[in-house]
């Protein structure tokens, strides 16, 4: 029935190019393309599916995709240095938009198309917390 061994999850930008040059040049991301649709590759062996919508493209309010990383500070320092302006929600983040109200460190950015991303560290000892 359902093919659950090769699910995957996607989104939409408003342009792939650019799309493209974020997550590989900014993010350092390993990118192909198919189809005019860009595949973000990360753990797990299954691509993330980036789609054009153009004009259409409406950015997620909500985070699309968790980058874990060793160190939050360290990757919000490194990001910024390359030009990734990082959220601040009122009451949850610092000066820096760092979450440190309990649970994994965590700092939200948003891509060329305003979809939301983050990068996160001590997701494994909250899941187990």
């Amino acid at each position: 029935m359902i093919d659950t061994q090769n699910a995957f999850s996607g989104f939409s930008v408003r342009d792939v190019a650019e799309a493209r040059r974020f997550y590989e040049d900014v993010l350092g991301l390993e990118t192909s393309e198919d189809h005019g649709m860009l595949e973000l590759h990360v753990g797990g062996g299954r691509p993330v599916l980036v789609y054009p919508k153009g004009d259409a493209h409406e950015a997620a309010s909500f985070t699309v995709l968790n980058l874990p990383v060793a160190d939050v500070e360290a990757a919000v320092d490194e990001l910024a240095g390359r030009g990734v302006a990082f959220e601040h929600y009122e009451g949850m983040t610092d000066e820096r938009g760092i979450n440190r109200q309990g649970g994994p460190l965590i700092a939200w950015f948003k891509d060329p198309s305003g979809n939301v991303l983050s990068i996160i560290s001590g997701l494994e000892e909250a899941r187990t917390a």
